[in-house]
Protein backbone atom coordinates (compact mmCIF):
# COMPACT_ATOMS: atom_id res chain seq x y z
CA UNK A 1 0.00 0.00 0.00
CA UNK A 2 1.08 3.66 -0.61
CA UNK A 3 2.03 5.51 1.72
CA UNK A 4 -0.62 8.15 2.33
CA UNK A 5 1.78 11.29 3.42
CA UNK A 6 3.59 10.65 -0.05
CA UNK A 7 0.12 10.63 -1.78
CA UNK A 8 -0.92 14.22 -0.49
CA UNK A 9 2.83 15.54 -0.93
CA UNK A 10 3.01 14.48 -4.09
CA UNK A 11 -0.35 13.48 -6.00
CA UNK A 12 1.01 14.39 -10.18
CA UNK A 13 3.88 12.29 -9.50
CA UNK A 14 2.07 9.38 -7.96
CA UNK A 15 -0.57 9.82 -11.24
CA UNK A 16 2.37 10.15 -13.78
CA UNK A 17 4.64 7.38 -11.90
CA UNK A 18 1.24 4.91 -12.03
CA UNK A 19 0.76 6.06 -15.83
CA UNK A 20 3.64 3.81 -16.41
CA UNK A 21 1.45 0.88 -15.33
CA UNK A 22 -0.96 1.91 -17.63
CA UNK A 23 -2.91 2.65 -14.49
CA UNK A 24 -5.29 6.14 -14.27
CA UNK A 25 -4.90 6.52 -10.89
CA UNK A 26 -5.65 10.72 -11.55
CA UNK A 27 -9.35 10.37 -9.73
CA UNK A 28 -8.85 7.91 -6.60
CA UNK A 29 -6.14 10.28 -5.77
CA UNK A 30 -8.30 13.57 -6.21
CA UNK A 31 -10.93 11.82 -4.32
CA UNK A 32 -8.05 10.89 -1.85
CA UNK A 33 -6.28 14.00 -1.16
CA UNK A 34 -10.75 16.00 -1.25
CA UNK A 35 -11.42 13.43 1.61
CA UNK A 36 -8.40 14.91 3.71
CA UNK A 37 -9.37 18.53 3.17
CA UNK A 38 -12.78 17.31 4.37
CA UNK A 39 -10.61 15.68 7.82
CA UNK A 40 -8.66 18.68 7.79
CA UNK A 41 -11.46 20.77 7.92
CA UNK A 42 -13.21 18.72 10.83
CA UNK A 43 -9.87 18.57 12.83
CA UNK A 44 -9.89 22.03 13.22
CA UNK A 45 -13.53 22.31 14.08
CA UNK A 46 -13.00 19.62 16.71
CA UNK A 47 -10.01 21.44 17.87
CA UNK A 48 -11.86 24.72 18.38
CA UNK A 49 -14.64 22.65 20.24
CA UNK A 50 -12.21 20.94 22.69
CA UNK A 51 -10.77 24.70 23.23
CA UNK A 52 -13.81 26.17 24.23
CA UNK A 53 -14.72 23.06 26.21
CA UNK A 54 -12.25 23.04 28.07
CA UNK A 55 -12.78 26.60 28.87
CA UNK A 56 -15.90 26.47 29.97
CA UNK A 57 -15.78 24.14 32.29
CA UNK A 58 -12.79 25.78 34.13
CA UNK A 59 -14.80 28.75 34.18
CA UNK A 60 -18.28 26.51 35.80
CA UNK A 61 -16.90 25.37 39.04
CA UNK A 62 -15.68 29.46 39.33
CA UNK A 63 -19.64 30.50 38.24
CA UNK A 64 -20.74 28.15 41.15
CA UNK A 65 -18.66 29.27 43.78
CA UNK A 66 -19.72 32.68 43.12
CA UNK A 67 -23.92 32.02 43.35
CA UNK A 68 -23.90 32.11 39.57
CA UNK A 69 -26.31 28.90 39.21
CA UNK A 70 -27.98 29.95 36.38
CA UNK A 71 -24.83 30.99 33.97
CA UNK A 72 -23.22 27.91 34.97
CA UNK A 73 -25.70 25.31 34.22
CA UNK A 74 -26.13 27.26 30.66
CA UNK A 75 -22.61 26.85 30.49
CA UNK A 76 -22.81 22.87 31.32
CA UNK A 77 -25.65 23.32 28.16
CA UNK A 78 -23.11 24.37 26.17
CA UNK A 79 -20.20 21.54 26.86
CA UNK A 80 -22.86 18.97 26.41
CA UNK A 81 -23.31 20.75 23.06
CA UNK A 82 -19.82 20.70 22.25
CA UNK A 83 -19.33 16.99 23.33
CA UNK A 84 -21.99 16.07 21.19
CA UNK A 85 -20.62 17.99 18.25
CA UNK A 86 -16.84 16.10 18.70
CA UNK A 87 -19.07 12.82 18.46
CA UNK A 88 -20.13 13.64 15.27
CA UNK A 89 -16.64 14.72 14.06
CA UNK A 90 -15.64 11.73 15.42
CA UNK A 91 -17.83 9.62 13.28
CA UNK A 92 -17.51 11.68 10.14
CA UNK A 93 -13.28 11.10 11.12
CA UNK A 94 -13.93 7.40 10.53
CA UNK A 95 -16.34 7.45 7.18
CA UNK A 96 -13.39 9.51 6.12
CA UNK A 97 -10.87 6.78 7.44
CA UNK A 98 -12.83 3.72 5.64
CA UNK A 99 -13.18 5.42 2.31
CA UNK A 100 -9.57 6.54 2.04
CA UNK A 101 -8.51 2.86 2.87
CA UNK A 102 -11.09 1.84 0.43
CA UNK A 103 -9.32 4.36 -2.24
CA UNK A 104 -5.66 3.70 -1.06
CA UNK A 105 -5.71 -0.51 -1.44
CA UNK A 106 -7.21 0.11 -5.35
CA UNK A 107 -3.78 2.21 -5.97
CA UNK A 108 -0.69 0.02 -7.41
CA UNK A 109 2.55 0.06 -6.01
CA UNK A 110 4.99 2.86 -7.99
CA UNK A 111 7.41 1.35 -10.20
CA UNK A 112 10.73 1.95 -10.24
CA UNK A 113 12.49 3.80 -12.68
CA UNK A 114 14.16 1.67 -14.46
CA UNK A 115 11.05 0.04 -15.17
CA UNK A 116 10.37 0.10 -19.46
CA UNK A 117 7.05 1.46 -20.42
CA UNK A 118 5.08 -1.33 -22.34
CA UNK A 119 1.16 -2.56 -22.27
CA UNK A 120 1.87 -6.30 -22.12
CA UNK A 121 4.72 -9.08 -22.11
CA UNK A 122 5.93 -8.06 -25.65
CA UNK A 123 7.19 -5.11 -24.50
CA UNK A 124 9.45 -6.80 -21.77
CA UNK A 125 13.16 -6.04 -21.99
CA UNK A 126 15.38 -8.79 -22.62
CA UNK A 127 18.51 -8.24 -20.05
CA UNK A 128 20.62 -11.21 -20.47
CA UNK A 129 20.41 -14.33 -22.60
CA UNK A 130 22.40 -17.51 -21.71
CA UNK A 131 23.33 -20.76 -22.99
CA UNK A 132 23.00 -22.37 -26.89
CA UNK A 133 19.55 -23.23 -27.78
CA UNK A 134 19.23 -27.07 -28.28
CA UNK A 135 18.99 -28.44 -31.94
CA UNK A 136 16.17 -31.33 -32.18
CA UNK A 137 15.02 -33.58 -34.72
CA UNK A 138 11.53 -32.32 -36.28
CA UNK A 139 9.94 -35.66 -34.33
CA UNK A 140 11.10 -34.37 -31.06
CA UNK A 141 7.71 -34.83 -28.45
CA UNK A 142 6.55 -32.15 -25.93
CA UNK A 143 6.39 -33.18 -22.56
CA UNK A 144 3.33 -33.80 -22.25
CA UNK A 145 3.78 -37.00 -24.66
CA UNK A 146 6.89 -38.01 -23.02
CA UNK A 147 5.33 -38.15 -19.55
CA UNK A 148 2.76 -40.26 -21.44
CA UNK A 149 5.22 -42.73 -23.09
CA UNK A 150 7.51 -42.65 -20.20
CA UNK A 151 4.48 -43.31 -17.52
CA UNK A 152 5.81 -39.78 -15.94
CA UNK A 153 2.35 -37.74 -15.68
CA UNK A 154 -1.17 -38.80 -16.01
CA UNK A 155 -3.03 -35.89 -16.48
CA UNK A 156 -6.17 -37.56 -17.55
CA UNK A 157 -6.07 -39.19 -14.17
CA UNK A 158 -5.85 -35.67 -12.45
CA UNK A 159 -8.95 -34.80 -14.39
CA UNK A 160 -11.16 -37.60 -12.75
CA UNK A 161 -9.56 -37.44 -9.41
CA UNK A 162 -10.13 -33.55 -9.00
CA UNK A 163 -10.28 -31.69 -12.50
CA UNK A 164 -7.92 -30.19 -15.42
CA UNK A 165 -4.90 -28.74 -14.29
CA UNK A 166 -4.17 -31.13 -11.40
CA UNK A 167 -2.41 -33.45 -12.74
CA UNK A 168 -0.92 -36.92 -11.27
CA UNK A 169 3.08 -37.37 -11.12
CA UNK A 170 4.09 -41.40 -11.44
CA UNK A 171 7.27 -43.53 -10.83
CA UNK A 172 10.31 -41.16 -11.94
CA UNK A 173 7.62 -38.19 -13.11
CA UNK A 174 7.41 -38.10 -8.58
CA UNK A 175 11.16 -39.01 -8.29
CA UNK A 176 11.91 -36.11 -10.63
CA UNK A 177 9.70 -33.71 -8.69
CA UNK A 178 11.26 -34.44 -5.43
CA UNK A 179 14.75 -34.26 -7.06
CA UNK A 180 14.01 -30.75 -8.05
CA UNK A 181 12.81 -29.83 -4.37
CA UNK A 182 15.51 -30.96 -2.95
CA UNK A 183 18.10 -29.28 -4.78
CA UNK A 184 16.41 -25.78 -4.65
CA UNK A 185 15.90 -26.07 -0.99
CA UNK A 186 19.73 -27.10 -0.93
CA UNK A 187 20.48 -24.56 -3.04
CA UNK A 188 18.97 -21.81 -1.06
CA UNK A 189 20.23 -23.24 2.54
CA UNK A 190 23.90 -22.71 0.79
CA UNK A 191 23.00 -19.46 0.26
CA UNK A 192 22.33 -18.35 3.77
CA UNK A 193 18.28 -19.07 3.91
CA UNK A 194 16.76 -20.48 6.48
CA UNK A 195 13.81 -23.32 6.13
CA UNK A 196 10.29 -22.79 6.84
CA UNK A 197 7.76 -25.17 6.40
CA UNK A 198 4.40 -22.67 5.89
CA UNK A 199 0.65 -23.61 6.17
CA UNK A 200 -0.65 -24.56 2.73
CA UNK A 201 -3.97 -21.91 3.71
CA UNK A 202 -3.76 -17.83 4.87
CA UNK A 203 -6.16 -16.16 6.57
CA UNK A 204 -7.36 -12.36 4.80
CA UNK A 205 -5.19 -10.69 6.99
CA UNK A 206 -2.12 -12.19 5.47
CA UNK A 207 -3.56 -12.09 2.15
CA UNK A 208 -3.84 -8.41 2.67
CA UNK A 209 -0.63 -7.62 3.45
CA UNK A 210 1.25 -9.36 0.90
CA UNK A 211 -1.37 -7.50 -1.40
CA UNK A 212 -3.60 -10.56 -3.27
CA UNK A 213 -6.26 -9.77 -1.20
CA UNK A 214 -8.78 -7.49 -2.12
CA UNK A 215 -9.12 -10.64 -5.18
CA UNK A 216 -9.09 -8.39 -8.62
CA UNK A 217 -8.37 -11.13 -10.96
CA UNK A 218 -10.32 -13.90 -8.87
CA UNK A 219 -7.12 -16.38 -8.75
CA UNK A 220 -7.38 -17.14 -5.25
CA UNK A 221 -9.22 -20.62 -3.97
CA UNK A 222 -11.43 -19.08 -1.24
CA UNK A 223 -12.61 -21.69 1.80
CA UNK A 224 -15.78 -19.92 2.50
CA UNK A 225 -16.84 -22.04 5.21
CA UNK A 226 -14.09 -20.81 7.18
CA UNK A 227 -13.31 -17.33 5.35
CA UNK A 228 -9.84 -19.14 4.24
CA UNK A 229 -7.59 -18.66 0.99
CA UNK A 230 -5.39 -21.71 -0.34
CA UNK A 231 -1.75 -20.12 -0.48
CA UNK A 232 -1.18 -18.92 -4.77
CA UNK A 233 2.37 -18.75 -3.32
CA UNK A 234 5.13 -19.52 -0.30
CA UNK A 235 5.52 -15.67 -0.65
CA UNK A 236 2.22 -15.33 1.04
CA UNK A 237 2.82 -17.46 4.54
CA UNK A 238 6.22 -16.72 4.49
CA UNK A 239 5.94 -12.43 4.44
CA UNK A 240 4.00 -12.46 7.06
CA UNK A 241 5.69 -14.38 9.22
CA UNK A 242 6.62 -10.51 9.75
CA UNK A 243 3.51 -9.43 10.26
CA UNK A 244 3.39 -6.51 12.68
CA UNK A 245 6.57 -7.24 13.59
CA UNK A 246 9.47 -4.55 14.67
CA UNK A 247 12.89 -6.26 13.26
CA UNK A 248 16.47 -4.74 14.63
CA UNK A 249 18.20 -3.28 11.60
CA UNK A 250 21.63 -4.94 12.47
CA UNK A 251 19.97 -8.52 11.75
CA UNK A 252 18.86 -7.19 8.29
CA UNK A 253 18.18 -8.44 5.53
CA UNK A 254 15.99 -11.72 7.06
CA UNK A 255 16.03 -14.67 4.52
CA UNK A 256 13.63 -17.48 4.52
CA UNK A 257 13.25 -20.30 1.61
CA UNK A 258 10.00 -22.46 1.78
CA UNK A 259 9.02 -25.49 -0.46
CA UNK A 260 4.44 -25.52 -0.92
CA UNK A 261 2.21 -26.49 -3.21
CA UNK A 262 0.85 -23.09 -4.77
CA UNK A 263 -3.34 -22.83 -5.90
CA UNK A 264 -4.03 -20.65 -8.60
CA UNK A 265 -7.56 -20.68 -10.40
CA UNK A 266 -6.16 -19.37 -13.67
CA UNK A 267 -9.44 -18.15 -14.83
CA UNK A 268 -9.95 -18.11 -18.21
CA UNK A 269 -6.62 -20.16 -19.28
CA UNK A 270 -7.58 -22.43 -22.24
CA UNK A 271 -5.90 -23.44 -25.41
CA UNK A 272 -3.38 -24.97 -26.89
CA UNK A 273 -0.44 -22.31 -24.70
CA UNK A 274 -1.52 -23.97 -21.38
CA UNK A 275 -1.48 -27.77 -22.52
CA UNK A 276 0.49 -30.27 -20.30
CA UNK A 277 2.62 -28.58 -17.33
CA UNK A 278 2.02 -25.19 -19.44
CA UNK A 279 -0.16 -23.48 -16.63
CA UNK A 280 -1.53 -25.50 -13.70
CA UNK A 281 -4.20 -25.31 -11.11
CA UNK A 282 -1.97 -26.72 -8.56
CA UNK A 283 1.71 -27.13 -8.56
CA UNK A 284 5.12 -26.68 -6.60
CA UNK A 285 7.42 -24.13 -6.35
CA UNK A 286 10.49 -23.14 -3.86
CA UNK A 287 10.06 -19.69 -2.70
CA UNK A 288 12.74 -17.19 -1.58
CA UNK A 289 12.06 -14.33 0.47
CA UNK A 290 14.04 -11.29 2.01
CA UNK A 291 13.16 -8.63 4.54
CA UNK A 292 15.88 -5.57 3.72
CA UNK A 293 17.19 -2.48 4.67
CA UNK A 294 15.29 0.43 2.11
CA UNK A 295 19.19 1.66 1.14
CA UNK A 296 20.05 -2.41 0.72
CA UNK A 297 16.96 -3.61 -1.48
CA UNK A 298 17.95 -2.97 -4.89
CA UNK A 299 21.90 -4.98 -3.89
CA UNK A 300 19.37 -7.59 -2.65
CA UNK A 301 17.09 -8.02 -6.00
CA UNK A 302 20.62 -8.23 -7.55
CA UNK A 303 21.84 -11.50 -5.48
CA UNK A 304 18.58 -12.75 -5.56
CA UNK A 305 18.24 -12.70 -9.85
CA UNK A 306 22.15 -14.26 -9.64
CA UNK A 307 20.39 -16.81 -7.48
CA UNK A 308 18.27 -17.69 -9.61
CA UNK A 309 20.28 -17.57 -12.66
CA UNK A 310 22.62 -20.24 -11.34
CA UNK A 311 19.99 -22.33 -10.50
CA UNK A 312 19.05 -22.59 -13.95
CA UNK A 313 22.40 -23.11 -15.36
CA UNK A 314 22.92 -26.13 -12.96
CA UNK A 315 20.06 -27.40 -14.31
CA UNK A 316 21.92 -26.64 -17.89
CA UNK A 317 18.97 -25.18 -19.20
CA UNK A 318 19.39 -22.21 -21.71
CA UNK A 319 17.62 -19.14 -20.03
CA UNK A 320 17.05 -15.53 -20.57
CA UNK A 321 16.08 -12.91 -18.02
CA UNK A 322 13.72 -10.07 -19.10
CA UNK A 323 12.99 -6.91 -17.12
CA UNK A 324 9.20 -6.56 -17.00
CA UNK A 325 7.16 -3.33 -18.71
CA UNK A 326 4.54 -0.92 -17.09
CA UNK A 327 1.96 -3.02 -18.31
CA UNK A 328 3.41 -6.62 -17.46
CA UNK A 329 4.29 -6.01 -13.94
CA UNK A 330 2.02 -7.43 -11.10
CA UNK A 331 -0.01 -4.62 -8.89
CA UNK A 332 2.57 -4.79 -6.43
CA UNK A 333 5.88 -4.91 -7.13
CA UNK A 334 8.23 -2.02 -8.27
CA UNK A 335 10.55 -3.87 -10.19
CA UNK A 336 10.34 -7.49 -11.20
CA UNK A 337 12.75 -9.88 -14.05
CA UNK A 338 11.05 -12.48 -14.77
CA UNK A 339 13.22 -15.83 -15.81
CA UNK A 340 12.16 -18.21 -18.68
CA UNK A 341 13.71 -21.56 -20.16
CA UNK A 342 13.46 -22.32 -23.96
CA UNK A 343 11.20 -25.63 -24.77
CA UNK A 344 13.13 -27.45 -27.44
CA UNK A 345 10.21 -29.54 -28.61
CA UNK A 346 7.38 -26.44 -28.70
CA UNK A 347 9.84 -24.08 -29.44
CA UNK A 348 9.17 -21.37 -27.32
CA UNK A 349 10.08 -19.64 -23.66
CA UNK A 350 8.69 -20.28 -20.69
CA UNK A 351 8.36 -18.57 -18.13
CA UNK A 352 10.15 -20.47 -14.98
CA UNK A 353 10.50 -17.71 -12.31
CA UNK A 354 9.72 -13.83 -11.92
CA UNK A 355 11.93 -11.71 -8.79
CA UNK A 356 10.48 -8.92 -7.59
CA UNK A 357 11.32 -5.51 -5.35
CA UNK A 358 8.34 -4.67 -3.80
CA UNK A 359 10.10 -1.88 -1.27
CA UNK A 360 8.14 -0.61 1.00
CA UNK A 361 4.41 -1.29 -0.44
CA UNK A 362 3.19 -5.21 0.91
CA UNK A 363 5.48 -3.77 4.36
CA UNK A 364 3.18 -1.02 4.93
CA UNK A 365 0.30 -3.47 4.77
CA UNK A 366 1.95 -5.81 7.00
CA UNK A 367 3.23 -2.96 9.31
CA UNK A 368 6.37 -4.67 9.17
CA UNK A 369 8.80 -2.36 10.29
CA UNK A 370 12.73 -1.97 11.62
CA UNK A 371 14.30 -0.07 14.00
CA UNK A 372 18.25 1.64 13.81
CA UNK A 373 19.96 1.84 16.86
CA UNK A 374 19.52 5.79 18.15
CA UNK A 375 16.98 6.37 15.78
CA UNK A 376 13.47 6.51 18.02
CA UNK A 377 10.84 6.07 15.14
CA UNK A 378 10.67 2.25 13.65
CA UNK A 379 11.16 2.33 9.90
CA UNK A 380 9.04 0.55 6.89
CA UNK A 381 11.66 -2.17 5.66
CA UNK A 382 11.57 -3.50 1.73
CA UNK A 383 10.16 -6.52 1.21
CA UNK A 384 11.18 -9.15 -1.77
CA UNK A 385 10.63 -12.61 -3.44
CA UNK A 386 11.43 -15.02 -6.10
CA UNK A 387 10.78 -18.25 -7.21
CA UNK A 388 13.57 -20.35 -7.01
CA UNK A 389 12.19 -22.13 -8.83
CA UNK A 390 8.87 -23.19 -10.31
CA UNK A 391 8.59 -26.42 -10.45
CA UNK A 392 5.89 -27.31 -13.44
CA UNK A 393 8.03 -25.53 -16.60
CA UNK A 394 11.50 -26.45 -15.46
CA UNK A 395 10.23 -30.19 -16.07
CA UNK A 396 8.31 -29.37 -19.26
CA UNK A 397 11.90 -28.31 -20.28
CA UNK A 398 14.19 -30.93 -18.86
CA UNK A 399 12.10 -33.50 -20.10
CA UNK A 400 12.03 -32.09 -23.97
CA UNK A 401 15.05 -30.84 -24.18
CA UNK A 402 17.19 -34.10 -23.00
CA UNK A 403 15.19 -36.50 -25.23
CA UNK A 404 17.13 -39.07 -27.18
CA UNK A 405 16.27 -41.94 -28.66
CA UNK A 406 17.75 -43.77 -25.52
CA UNK A 407 15.64 -41.85 -23.13
CA UNK A 408 15.39 -39.00 -21.51
CA UNK A 409 18.70 -37.77 -19.67
CA UNK A 410 18.90 -36.41 -16.14
CA UNK A 411 21.15 -33.21 -15.73
CA UNK A 412 24.36 -34.07 -13.69
CA UNK A 413 23.23 -32.19 -10.83
CA UNK A 414 20.19 -34.35 -10.45
CA UNK A 415 21.76 -37.33 -10.31
CA UNK A 416 22.29 -37.71 -6.65
CA UNK A 417 19.07 -36.85 -6.04
CA UNK A 418 17.15 -39.07 -8.63
CA UNK A 419 18.99 -41.63 -8.07
CA UNK A 420 19.31 -42.60 -11.98
CA UNK A 421 20.79 -41.24 -14.82
CA UNK A 422 18.40 -41.71 -17.47
CA UNK A 423 14.49 -42.01 -17.78
CA UNK A 424 13.48 -44.98 -20.49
Amino acid sequence: MLNLKFIQDNPELVVEKLNRKNFDASEIVGQIIDLYRQKNKLQNQADEAKAEMNKISKEIGQLFREGKTEEANTAKERTSQLKENIRKVDEQFGGIETRVNELLVQLPNLPHESVPEGKGEEDNEVVTSKGELPKMADDVLPHWELAQKYNLIDFELGVKLTGAGFPVYRGKGSQLQRALINFFLDEARKAGYEEVQPPLVVNEASGFGTGQLPDKEGQMYHITGDNLYLIPTAEVPVTNIYRDVILDAKNLPYKNTAYSACFRREAGSYGKDVRGLNRLHQFDKVEVVQIAHPDKSYEVLDEMVKHVASLVEKLELPYRVLRLCGGDISFTAALTYDFEVYSAAQKKWLEVSSVSNFESFQANRLKLRFREEGVRKPQLAHTLNGSALALPRIVAALLENNQTPEGIKIPKVLVPYCGFERID
